[in-house]
């Protein structure tokens, strides 16, 4: 019988590690191609990993909780076949890699040498494997950098971080590596500098009664906690608030929603209209698609507009439309559905939440009619949208002022006051809100 070798897919240009969640799998099952053997998570969303042969399960290489390198073997998979079969098989794995480095291998791998190999992949991601268990973060980039370079976490733990909170950037791992292979005595944090830290205040206890009930967080509620903590010790979080006159949106939905439907499949809600316009806008403001890097600010060239999602388990999560300046509305509409609708099936991919530029969440669908919304970083900027209401309003005309019935609602903007300053953020939602009210009434889509 054969080996596989079961890897972690590549899930994204920006995601380089994954945390096994749950095996659907167990050492000996029979397993079918294409069929899910292991449930993963990366910081935005949950994942499957489906076997790519047919066989058995003979070794899980990681146990739920475990971080695991893009690349990696986290199972083994015995398939029928006999050794030459196998080597057939890791070429074409190798392939996916490299084509030349496939032609160049026709060795053939025995089942003992397989399983030399497996005991070597454990030794070596218990020996480079890096944690954030401490004080200490360190992204999956800073991560994959130490494993590259052989830098093993006590190591890791002593180079000198100039980021939030002392973290290691990405700077200073390729300055460490750098000086390291010049032969010059690196700079490392010094063993005392914990001592100098101020120290931490303790939480304030919480009292726990017999009648009251302990709930473990979730996963993804305990990153989304992080995450939010972590967006407004970093930002300076300042909004600005504008009332935006929607009737003209709402008079022209009603009359063509019905005929949109039958034409493309598709129904046409408010949300495809509103990312229009804030891609617009965006297009008008670049300066807001902009991200902070220290001391220097990273312009994006690309707009793509993170659109909020709530989950049935109470959760957010943010999928990503890329290049949405580029969408007409039907496009818009298709994306925003086909996101929100993966996204409450529980089937986004790792890569649909990456790379957003700008967000927008709509809190009006609860009801709200303003919010103040915590920055998705590393982004400075992000947009609620408040619930549509009926409500008696001036109307101006040439023959005098009288009041009118008019479908409104608020547009709440919260923007990084270190680089976004309260001119640019308020013209950003002022110039939204000019789009949306502006709107052609016999606009034809």
């Amino acid at each position: 019988m054969a080996k596989f070798e079961l890897k972690l897919p590549k899930m994204g240009e920006s995601v380089a590690e994954a945390t096994v969640t749950n095996w659907l799998k167990e050492v000996g099952d029979t397993i079918e191609m294409d069929e899910p053997v292991v449930e993963i998570a990366t910081d935005k969303v949950d994942s499957e990993v489906p076997s790519e042969v047919e066989g058995v399960l003979i070794e899980k290489l990681f146990e739920a909780d475990d971080v695991v390198q893009v690349g990696q073997t986290i199972a083994i998979i015995e398939i029928e076949g006999d050794s030459s079969d196998d080597q057939t098989d890791s070429a074409i794995e190798e392939e996916c890699v490299t084509t030349e480095e496939a032609e160049e291998k026709h060795t053939e791998t025995s089942a003992d040498e397989a399983a030399q190999l497996v005991n070597a992949a454990k030794e070596t991601v218990g020996a480079s494997a890096i944690s954030n268990d401490g004080d200490r973060f360190y992204s999956p980039l800073v991560k994959n950098i130490a494993q590259q370079e052989g830098i093993e976490q006590e190591e890791l733990d002593k180079i000198s971080g100039t980021g939030l909170e002392g973290r290691v950037t990405k700077d200073d791992i390729l300055k460490y590596v750098e000086t390291r292979k010049s032969g010059k005595a690196p700079v490392t944090k010094p063993k005392s500098e914990p001592t100098k830290a101020a120290p931490k205040e303790a939480p304030t206890p919480v009292s726990v009664s017999g009648e009251d009930e302990i709930i473990e967080m979730s996963r993804m509620g305990k990153m989304i906690s992080k995450h939010m903590i972590a967006s407004v010790q970093t930002s300076a979080h300042v909004q600005s608030f504008i009332e935006v006159d929607v009737t003209a949106i709402w008079k022209w939905r009603e009359r063509i929603k019905n005929d949109f439907q039958k034409r493309e499949g598709e129904k046409l809600t408010f949300t495809p209209i509103f990312m229009e316009a804030v891609a617009k806008t965006i297009r008008d403001f670049p300066m807001i698609n902009i991200s902070v890097d220290g001391d220097k600010i990273i312009k994006r060239k690309n707009i793509n507009l993170g659109m909020a999602a709530a989950l049935s388990d109470g959760n957010l999560i943010v999928p990503v439309i890329k290049n949405a300046d580029q969408l007409n509305l039907v496009g818009m509409a298709k994306a925003v559905n086909d996101l929100a609708s993966r996204a409450r099936q529980g089937k986004l991919k790792p890569d649909d939440t990456q790379g957003g530029t700008y967000t927008v969440t709509n809190v009006g669908t609860f009801g709200s009619v303003m919010g103040t919304p915590i920055i998705n970083q590393p982004q400075v900027g992000i947009l609620a949208l408040g619930a549509i209401r009926k409500v008696p309003a001036v109307i101006e005309t040439p023959d005098g002022d009288f009041i009118g019935i008019r479908h409104k609602m608020f547009l709440s903007h919260s923007y990084d006051h270190r680089v976004v300053n309260g001119a640019l953020g308020g013209q950003f939602v002022q110039r939204v809100a000019q789009y949306l009210e502006a709107w052609d009434v016999d606009r034809q889509v």
